[in-house]
This record gives C-alpha cells, sequence and structure tokens, in this order.
C-alpha cells in the first residue's frame, strides 16, 4: 500500500462555510414554520444535518505530524498538511509522526568473523516516509524497527574482526564510519517495507565480551609488541646495511666475511636494544684496495 492525498479543506473557511449553512438552515426552518411550508422545514433540517456532519469531520495537524484517514476501514489517504481541515465525514483519523526519531539499541552480545565475542550497540536515527506502509503493511511499526535494527546489528558485527594489526583489514574498532555506512545501507532494505527512512547510524558502544576481555588485552599487547619489533628490526636492517656501505664506500676497505657478521652484529645489537648499552665494536683487520699501494 502506498502513500497518497485525501479529500481535505481549508478549515476555517469551510468553518465559515458550514457556520453560514447552520444560520441559513435556521432562518428558512423559521420562515417555513410561519408559512407552514413543509419543504422549506425540509431543507432547512437537511442543511443542519450536513453543516453538523462535516463539522464532526473538522481535524487538526501539528507540524510534522500527518493524519491517516479510513473510511469505514477503507484507506483513503493522508493529510500531511499542518494546520484545520474539513475532510470526509465518519473517518477515523490516525495520527502519525512525521518527526525525526532516535532508537538506541540495547547492549548486544554476538560473535565477530573471527569468533570473539564482542559487546555492541548502535543509534538508528530514523523517520517516517509513508503513513500507509508505517500503519498497514508491518504490525506496530516502531516494534519492527527495533528488531530489525537490532538483527542488521549482529549481522554486520559477524563480517568483521573488532581488530588485526593489518592496516588493509576493515574492523569493527578502526572503521566504524564504513561499518555505520553499511549498517545504515542494510538497515534501509529491511525498513523500507515499512516507509521509514534511516538518516544515520552510528556505533555508540563497541568493546570484547566481559568473559574475554583482560585475555584479548593481553593478546593486543603481545601484537603490538610483535609488531613494534618486526618494525624496529627492518629499520635496523635497513641501517646496518647502509653503515657497511658507507664504511666500504666511504673509507675504501673491505671486510672478510667473518668480521663482516661479526660488524653487523654488533650493529643490530646496538640498534635493537632498548637499554643504554656501549657496545664495543671490533672491526676486525680491514684491507685496503690495491688502488692505495
Amino acid at each position: 500500500m502506498k502513500d497518497k492525498n485525501t479529500f481535505h479543506v481549508n478549515g476555517y473557511l469551510g468553518l465559515l462555510v458550514l457556520i453560514c449553512l447552520l444560520i441559513g438552515g435556521g432562518y428558512l426552518f423559521f420562515i417555513g414554520v410561519e408559512t407552514e411550508t413543509n419543504w422549506k422545514i425540509i431543507t432547512a433540517i437537511l442543511m443542519g444535518l450536513i453543516a453538523i456532519i462535516f463539522m464532526s469531520s473538522l481535524t487538526i495537524v501539528s507540524p510534522n505530524q500527518s493524519k491517516a484517514i479510513l473510511f469505514f476501514g477503507q484507506y483513503l489517504g493522508t493529510i500531511k498538511s499542518n494546520g484545520l481541515f474539513i475532510t470526509t465525514p465518519f473517518t477515523q483519523k490516525i495520527n502519525v509522526s512525521l518527526k525525526v526519531r532516535n532508537f538506541n539499541s540495547s547492549l548486544l552480545k554476538v560473535n565477530d568473523s573471527d569468533g570473539n565475542p564482542v559487546e555492541i550497540s548502535a543509534v538508528v536515527v530514523y523517520r517516517v516516509k509513508d503513513t500507509a506502509k508505517a500503519l498497514f503493511d508491518v504490525d506496530y511499526y516502531q516494534e519492527f524497527i527495533e528488531i530489525q535494527s537490532e538483527t542488521a546489528i549482529r549481522h554486520i558485527a559477524t563480517q568483521y574482526p573488532y581488530d588485526t594489526f593489518n592496516d588493509d583489514d576493515i574492523t569493527l574498532r578502526g572503521n566504524t564510519g564504513k561499518v555505520s555506512e553499511e549498517l545504515a545501507t542494510e538497515l534501509q532494505e529491511r525498513l523500507s517495507v515499512a516507509g521509514v527512512e534511516v538518516i544515520e547510524t552510528r556505533l555508540n558502544h563497541l568493546a570484547y565480551a566481559t568473559e574475554i576481555a583482560s585475555a584479548m588485552l593481553q593478546r593486543q599487547q603481545a601484537k603490538a609488541i610483535l609488531a613494534a619489533r618486526q618494525t624496529i628490526v627492518e629499520g635496523a636492517v635497513s641501517m646496518t646495511q647502509m653503515a657497511l656501505e658507507q664504511i666500504e664506500e666511504g673509507q675504501d676497505m673491505t671486510f672478510s666475511d667473518d668480521r663482516k657478521i661479526q660488524l653487523i652484529n654488533n650493529l643490530l645489537v646496538s640498534i635493537i636494544t632498548d637499554k643504554g648499552t656501549q657496545p664495543v665494536i671490533n672491526t676486525g683487520d680491514a684491507t685496503r684496495n690495491s688502488n692505495d699501494n
């Protein structure tokens, strides 16, 4: 079912016309009684009934509100303009808010793509765009939004790991913006049946589950130390290689393999160690190139 407009006229103008109709009917009724004219009396009664019936259809629509109009179970349409209106008589008027709302999901415990239990929750900002779908295509659209939101959050959380040390990987902790965008896209697909527009979604809580939080913290620390050591070793090897090249080229010296290994070992130890050291670097016996002779 799709949203559509229904019959409604300006309430102030319509009320003025109905009051005039009542006054005219009363005057005609008075004349008809005096002159004993039956058709005038009947016409006056009909005018009064019409005025009273349409006055009963007066409805007020507040800003960012709408009224869905039902005539004996049949959906006639929706009034989205705010103000005072006269619409079809004998109708049921259901108020539907068009305001922007937010839903804060409960704290959910799910397993990420690595199988680690994590706690996650999100805030969903939405509003109703199609009142007919919200009222008649789903049962209690607000509860529908809550259930579908939590389902989408669970599904997204299982697609990615909580954290990795690879910059190319998408993680829940490191890429919250992208994860939120994917959550909004999936949630919009789920809620379109209810005529709801998803404006924004944001993760507002993300952490390892309590039972593994301590162990995962140690694991993160170990991975961080390993990654740091790897970076230090790579830099030390590069610096050592550069130092040997500069010594051999700048001083016009060559080292034997054994002395070169010893020099490399001493340089690596002096660069990599995290404590203050006073290394003694033994260069051994170096031989100058034959160009010096």
